[in-house]
């Protein structure tokens, strides 16, 4: 099992000084990657309620959030070794081709530590910000992973789609990482667990604390999934992150990465 812990990016701990002593103190004690956090703002009126909070409003925390992305890229500049994660970044907050470039651009100039860390968000707030429909979310997940996948590997990336597309071009930097950096969906629904295996993405972002049955049954149906579409289970990994209590700790806290469940 490898070990991994999350960067101070939000709230008043998300500080240059406290972000970098913490990525360069966690290289030097072995530690396996670093991972950074995303919002894009704090709504004062929620029109999704936040999950984590009896009564749904986010933490006052949330207000400042340093950029998941461009604090990775200073962290890779003073890191030699460390993989950088996001945990998550939510798609449509970007564009795929800008999106994907990011990436790329970050797996570059690291080497090759970049882990992809993805989700559809929860947010309508958020969605609203970003001037993308909240419905039929599954369905622009699907040509996003697809055309970013093309975008990292294809020498010209040409597509067309119902949400996005791109003309005939060529596209570089392309990533460091063979085909592409690791490919991780965060999300709870049957329909995040089949797209992990319909799209051959690395595996799952799952969230440890909640009852060990639940995580299981997770697991469990990304395996049955891949099965039924004879493909081998074994490809598809578990990570398993754990966020820190904003509202009373502001200490880093560690994530566990590449669990695997027999």
């Amino acid at each position: 099992m490898k070990v991994g812990i999350t960067l101070p990016n939000l709230g008043p701990q998300a500080t240059r000084e406290n972000v970098i002593q913490l990525a360069t103190q966690a290289e030097k004690e072995g530690f396996d990657s670093l991972w950074t956090i995303t919002r894009i703002l704090r709504p004062l009126r929620p029109q999704t309620p936040y999950p984590a909070s009896p009564d749904g409003s986010l933490p006052v925390e949330y207000r400042t959030v340093l950029d998941p992305l461009d604090v990775l890229v200073y962290v890779a500049a003073n890191t030699s070794k460390i993989s950088l994660g996001t945990a998550v970044i939510d798609l449509f907050f970007y564009t795929p081709i800008m999106l994907a470039k990011r990436y790329a651009t970050l797996d570059v100039l690291s080497q090759g530590r970049v882990i992809s860390g993805l989700g559809l968000g929860w947010s309508k707030d958020e969605y609203e910000a970003s001037n993308i429909p909240f419905t039929n979310r599954g369905e622009r997940a699907d040509e996003f992973l697809q055309l970013m996948k093309k975008i990292w590997t294809d020498d010209v990336v040409e597509f067309k789609g119902k949400y996005y597309n791109i003309p005939a071009s060529e596209i570089d930097p392309k990533p460091f990482q063979k085909p592409h950096p690791p490919i991780y969906l965060g999300g709870f629904s049957p329909k995040t667990f089949a797209r992990i295996v319909k799209y051959d993405v690395n595996g799952w972002l799952g969230v440890a604390g909640g009852p060990l049955e639940y995580t299981e049954n997770c697991i469990n149906t990304i395996k049955d999934n891949a099965s039924k579409s004879n493909k081998n289970p074994d490809n598809f990994r578990t990570i398993m992150l754990t966020y820190p209590n904003v509202r009373e700790d502001h200490h880093p806290r560690m994530i566990k990465i590449d669990f695997r469940y027999p």
